[in-house]
């Protein structure tokens, strides 16, 4: 599973409280979700999600363990998060909404904003299409990698049956 979009970079230590406020968990919509997605940290992220792979540092989506934290940035047209840490509970809250997640140590270091990268969630290789640069993450195997070819828990659950 390969993903292609331009970097929008964050540090480390963004919390779900960020990435979508408590205030907006009244909606379940992920389209309304994704307009004030990390509203706190960037109100104009919305404007630049679509298409994009989010890029961060580590301890990504760590603080409450709030499912809506994924979905706005999958409703806000992100293609995948790389991080060189997440919370547990984020990671798999991503894969259960099917947002592409990656673990990859060392990211931050070489991307910027606006490069343009390929994600293999199934290697866990990411290419700087920009610099050439290549980081190597922990590759996503087993179940977890089936629900995100899946679209998702629900989706998966529905063609098991």
């Amino acid at each position: 599973m390969k993903i292609r979009g331009r970097a929008i970079t964050y540090g480390d230590k963004i919390d779900t409280d960020v990435i979508i406020p408590a205030k907006y968990l009244v909606y379940t919509d992920p389209a309304v979700l994704g307009q004030h997605a990390m509203e706190p940290l960037d109100p104009e992220f919305p404007k630049k999600a679509k298409g994009a792979i989010l890029v961060a540092g580590k301890a990504f989506g760590m603080g409450s363990s709030r499912e809506q934290a994924a979905l706005a940035l999958k409703g806000a047209g992100v293609l995948a998060v790389v991080a060189e840490s997440f919370a547990r509970i984020f990671f798999r809250n991503a894969v259960n909404v099917g947002l592409p997640v990656l673990q990859a140590p060392g990211i931050r270091q070489k991307v910027r904003d606006g490069d343009e990268l390929e994600v293999d969630v199934e290697s866990g290789i990411v290419k700087n299409l920009t610099t050439g640069e290549v980081v190597v993450g922990k590759p996503l195997r087993g179940l977890p990698l089936e629900i995100l070819k899946a679209g998702g828990l629900l989706s998966y659950l529905k063609r098991s049956q």
